[in-house]
């Protein structure tokens, strides 16, 4: 599949969630998908009241979450992999490695060896899943890349038959420091159907976007809190944390749903 034709087809898709149609048939419309789609909205409003597909794709929570201690998740998904890096190898799926470096991409071919040995996360999103993202510690903004890509699945199928699928996809890297110095990436992974990743804090970053260049951005005094909110998937799609060795102490593992606002690891 081509870089153009998943794009083509993620943004059709995208002009369809983004339409408003009249009140009754976006109700059905709405309400057709938190059904087949299996969606708890307990903590949302009612799915009638959102004036677009998309809308409810990036639907707020109506209450605040209770926060865990540690790096929390920051968002709710499936963790398909997480673990130890073996040099500059993570791990994709199981029997299945990739290149970090080329991951992260020639924007950050200096800081990628900081995170080399580290630990890692692959937190991979549903589209039946709450699409928000926030963020998981206190920490400073030290530099953004948007690198163009593909439009791959990121769903477990498509992960172990793809050798290289997260270096292929369209991604957005966020270089982080804590507030103790150590540094660590998260890493915001487009999909089949994603026309759009979000990135409230800066709108220059514009994914899925017809440019071909990949772009890279960096930030003086960019603070941002835990928990706060930074934007969203249009349907669901993958977020992978890379931390630095000596950062984190894993509480979770290959397999585990998590939800934002738990715990992951304890702070190093």
């Amino acid at each position: 599949m081509s870089r153009v034709f998943s794009s083509a087809v993620s943004q059709t898709f995208g002009k369809f969630a983004s339409k408003r149609f009249a009140p009754s048939v976006q109700s059905f419309i709405n309400k057709s998908y938190v059904k087949l789609m299996g969606l708890d909205m307990s903590e949302f409003r009612d799915p009638s009241t959102y004036e677009s597909l998309n809308a409810l794709f990036t639907r707020h929570l109506e209450a605040k979450r209770e926060l865990e201690d540690g790096f929390i998740s920051p968002c709710d998904a499936l963790i398909t992999e997480a673990g130890k890096m073996e040099s500059r190898y993570a791990m994709q799926i199981k029997g299945m490695y990739y290149n970090v470096d080329e991951f992260l991409g020639e924007a950050f071919r200096d800081e990628a060896v900081s995170v080399h040995n580290g630990d890692y996360i692959n937190l991979y999103l549903s589209p039946s899943d709450y699409h928000r993202y926030h963020i998981p510690i206190d920490l400073k903004v030290l530099k953004a890349s948007h690198i163009v890509g593909k439009f791959y699945p990121v769903n477990l199928p498509s992960l172990k038959k793809r050798a290289n699928l997260f270096v292929e996809n369209e991604r957005v890297v966020l270089l982080c420091e804590s507030m103790e110095g150590k540094r660590f990436f998260m890493v915001l992974v487009s999909a089949l159907n994603v026309g759009v990743m979000s990135v409230s804090f800066d709108d220059r970053i514009q994914t899925n976007a017809s440019s071909m260049e990949s772009k890279s951005y960096e930030y003086k005094d960019l603070y941002l809190k835990k928990g706060d909110d930074f934007g969203s998937f249009e349907m669901g799609s993958t977020i992978i944390i890379l931390a630095e060795d000596g950062m984190l102490d894993l509480s979770v593992k290959a397999g585990e749903k998590t939800s934002f606002g738990k715990s992951l690891a304890s702070l190093l």
